[in-house]
């Protein structure tokens, strides 16, 4: 578990060094700010690590918002870490502007030798919403501008990389035009946007995405409002991790705080780690311990028990 006495923390994503040595990266606030819901235009991108993936040490920030005027200098929202094929670490992360009052997002590059001193690329965002499918700002539709959560990783046949981004498409009815953005790149610098990897499903966005493969199934993992029975994480499973998903077949991983969830390889096994939310009403902010998580062709995603039994992350028995 990482909680912190004097931060609360949110989204998070993971990248192993040679030593076997896990990094959290993930969002951080002052709990001096008192409401939660103000944290997200103070947001930082912390930095911790661990041996285990359960005792962590903390590390000074990764990256801060960037100094007036830029297109990142009100808060830095959620990423993805990737090891490039030069060696170097790739951080893809979310960025919001003062001028815009971080009503809109765009996807932005750092780069590190070593997973702790990260540098931006350049001087604005790699990855821009592209009106021929996604939508831009319209507060009569949406109240902000979706193109954020980016999840990076590479082509399983070889061919550059992919990115999944939290998009809205630009058409249809204002409340369900959640879909998975997609922009793809031969070298992690040069991004070109595509059409979405999925149709609309009700969804209003979806957040957090990131696409693996769990025993042998390509899955889509992401979180939304509350939908359908009011579950907010939810799981498609597909042909492969580079799509195209069909929302439709979206199944819930239930967990009666749990938000944001990462899979995580911990061994031979997986894991998913994320933040509590609310609990008896009340804002948590700290990640869990991992859970370990088995994919069940007819019950989807659903967490492990000591004995190796199927469970839903509640503790109730497959």
């Amino acid at each position: 578990m990482l909680r912190l006495p004097d931060h609360w923390v949110w989204d998070s994503w993971y990248a192993r060094d040679d030593d076997g040595v896990w990094h959290a990266f993930f969002l951080r606030a002052s709990r001096a700010l008192l409401d939660p819901e103000r944290r997200h235009h103070r947001a930082t991108i912390g930095h911790a690590v661990s041996t285990d993936l359960r005792d962590w040490r903390l590390l000074p920030d990764a990256l801060v918002a960037a100094d007036t005027p830029a297109w990142d200098d009100l808060a830095l929202w959620t990423g993805s870490t990737v090891r490039g094929p030069d060696g170097r670490w790739y951080m893809f992360y979310t960025g919001v502007s003062r001028a815009e009052r971080g009503l809109v997002q765009r996807v932005g590059l750092a780069i590190s030798d070593d997973l702790t001193t990260w540098h931006r690329h350049g001087t604005g965002p790699v990855v821009e919403a592209d009106p021929t499918w996604y939508e831009l700002l319209d507060p009569a539709a949406w109240y902000e501008q979706a193109w954020r959560d980016p999840w990076v990783f590479p082509d399983p046949d070889g061919g550059g990389w992919h990115m999944l981004l939290t998009a809205r498409l630009g058409t249809g009815p204002a409340a369900s035009r959640g879909v998975v953005g997609h922009a793809t790149s031969p070298d992690l610098l040069h991004w070109t946007v595509r059409p979405p990897l999925s149709d609309p499903a009700g969804f209003g966005h979806l957040e957090v995405l990131q696409a693996a493969v769990v025993d042998g199934q390509p899955l889509l993992l992401f979180c939304t409002n509350a939908h359908a029975g009011g579950h907010r994480i939810w799981v498609v499973p597909g042909r492969s991790v580079t799509g195209p998903w069909d929302l439709g077949a979206a199944r819930p991983f239930p967990h009666p705080h749990l938000y944001a969830p990462r899979l995580v390889p911990d061994g031979d096994a997986w894991v998913v780690i994320g933040f509590l939310d609310r609990v008896d009403g009340a804002f948590v902010g700290e990640l869990c311990d991992p859970i370990p998580v088995r994919y069940h062709p007819a019950a989807g995603l659903v967490a492990r028990t000591p004995d190796g039994a199927l469970s839903t992350p509640d503790g109730r028995a497959r």
